[in-house]
């Protein structure tokens, strides 16, 4: 007697290889239209790439080919879905942990070289004395002209404990340097700053959501209570960009009575949606609390401050947040690839979705754009604030803040002011305390001069729309009539480096300083510098300097009397 099994029957009825793949792997021979698509369309990338590979005219780099088409396809969907493959895990890695083996320093590329832009503070990069500013020229013995940041970042790390010989070009030293520099394991704090602002405030700046985050967090809010006595806290989230989810619920856990909903995550897989609540007992659930926000605050810092403001926690300051509701998990790929896919939404304490981009229903360009307010849903706070989905968080305190002179981002963009800090840092080998220290008029005419010998030129957003108007002007044939009109309007706006070096001093003056304190006091100096003029942060001391306001803000007393 003859046996058959599943592929055996599927074979003799003339299946392709593919489809039948697919087929086993999908369910059992039916007439399911969409199983049979997957494996139609497998089978057609299967047999192009075969083509594609005979008989184009020159040779295909197959791997780059078909990882182009995966980030492709995968970026059709959300840009949080991504291919990871084993060359890439580490930095996957480094995302997660915070941690890395290498020399500790921030490198930037310009003109087909790599630059020391930051050693970090008692990591082997500063130890060995490299400096912002110093030109990698060989690691190794291997010249690095022409390479990409990326790849010269990739020499650099390492297992901790591995020598690797970097050789540098300064400015002003005739003979380049080299250093012997034994690698370490690199932790980068999320927590890279926390301290005392005003009189009895504290202040945590989180930067990310790694797997410390919370550890972190909490030892600082420690030590500011005992030994500062903080009466107040500012938690700061602006510019973090999220990471761990269950990191986010044990810092909200802090502040809120143990058994609090946090979040709830909902996808396509039931057996994998979950609630998350608070497990401990919190360290302060009555401490005066404000959390910072701004449009670069997003996935977990947007956990963090929804459910804070949605339990009627904290009063939030500063700008809507990114809206990112979305919760990505990692499945294994063959060949040690990763696969870091979007599995869920999550839903904060009222029950809002805050996503604010619907990656589901794509413009025909394949475009896709906000949820508008109007079709966003009001919900309730736990003292019946109303507030709404679909967006990110809006702030219960927005503030508006100037927008920059233009000149500035051109002055930070193309390194001028990284470049004057190394110049200033060269000539005075020390600088008065981080809010003692100012730039003097000297200084800043020698910054001026230094600008000039640069031969620094920006694009003005008035230079813009004006060849933009005569464009137009010519295209309705108005240009010949106003031809006078135009070129008096273009001598009014012509470009005065001079004139816009005075008008934008104190702008300019601030990052100038923020960056040459730096040098000398390294990251922690440079958040102490930049919270000197912090519009968000002042806000911020107002409010909980006026608890009559803070209480209006949360509803407090309203919800006391519901109560009672």
């Amino acid at each position: 007697m003859i046996r058959f099994n599943k592929r055996t029957i599927l074979n003799k009825a003339g299946i392709p290889a593919v489809c039948l793949s697919a087929i086993i792997l999908f369910g059992s021979f039916t007439p399911d239209k969409k199983n049979f698509d997957i494996a139609k369309n497998l089978e057609i990338f299967n047999a192009l790439m075969k083509e594609l590979n005979m008989f184009y005219v020159d040779t295909i780099n197959s791997e780059k080919v078909i990882t182009k088409g995966i980030n492709s396809m995968l970026g059709s969907l959300d840009p949080y879905t991504n291919y990871i493959p084993e060359s890439e895990k580490e930095d996957f890695r480094f995302m997660t942990t915070g941690e890395y083996g290498g020399i500790g320093s921030l490198i930037v590329y310009r003109d087909s070289d790599t630059y020391i832009s930051e050693p970090y503070e008692g990591m082997p990069a500063q130890i060995a004395g490299l400096k912002p500013g110093d030109k990698i020229i060989k690691i190794d013995g291997t010249p690095t002209h022409g390479l990409k940041s990326d790849k010269v970042s990739e020499m650099l790390k390492g297992t901790a404990n591995t020598v690797v010989i970097v050789t540098v070009e300064r400015p002003d030293v005739k003979e380049p340097i080299t250093k012997e520099i034994i690698r370490k394991k690199i932790q980068m704090n999320a927590v890279p700053y926390y301290g005392i602002v005003g009189d009895k405030t504290g202040y945590i700046y989180l930067s990310n959501f790694t797997d410390k985050a919370a550890g972190e967090v909490k030892d600082a809010l420690l030590d500011l209570k005992k030994n500062q006595q903080i009466e107040s806290l500012v938690l700061d989230l602006r510019g973090n960009p999220g990471g761990i989810l269950e990191e986010a619920v044990q810092i909200v856990n802090y502040f809120v009575p143990k058994g609090e909903e946090v979040l709830s995550t909902r996808g396509k897989i039931k057996q994998w949606d979950r609630t998350y609540k608070t497990t401990q007992e919190p360290i302060d659930t009555e401490i005066p609390l404000v959390v910072l926000v701004n449009s670069g605050s997003a996935s977990a810092s947007e956990i963090v401050s929804g459910a804070l403001q949605d339990l009627d926690r904290a009063v939030i300051i500063g700008e809507r947040t990114y809206g990112k509701g979305l919760v990505q998990s990692t499945r294994t790929l063959p060949y040690n690839g990763t696969l870091k896919v979007t599995t869920a939404k999550y839903y904060i304490p009222s029950g809002r979705l805050i996503q604010a981009i619907d990656y589901s229903h794509r413009n025909p360009d394949g475009s896709v754009g906000r949820i508008p307010d109007s079709l966003t849903t009001a919900f309730k706070t736990a003292n019946g604030r109303i507030v709404r989905d679909g967006g990110g968080i809006k702030p219960d305190i927005e503030v508006e803040k100037e927008n920059p002179a233009n000149i500035c981002f051109y002055l930070v963009n193309d390194l001028i002011i990284f470049d004057y800090a190394n110049r200033y840092a060269a000539k005075h080998p020390t600088i008065a305390p981080i809010g003692e220290f100012k730039l003097t008029d000297e200084d800043y005419n020698d910054f001026k001069e230094f600008v000039k010998s640069k031969d620094f030129k920006y694009d003005r957003q008035s230079d813009k729309v004006l060849n933009e108007l005569r464009k137009v002007a010519q295209f309705e044939g108005y240009l010949d009539e106003a031809s006078e009109e135009f070129k008096a309007l273009e001598n009014k706006l012509s470009h005065n480096l001079d004139k816009d070096l005075k008008t934008f001093r104190k702008d300019i003056e601030e990052l100038l300083t923020i960056e040459i304190v730096k040098r000398y006091y390294h990251q922690k100096g440079e958040i102490r510098q930049s919270l000197r003029k912090d519009e968000d942060l002042d806000k911020a001391l107002e409010i909980l300097n006026n608890k009559a306001a803070y209480d209006k803000i949360l509803n407090i007393n309203q919800n006391l009397k519901s109560k009672k």
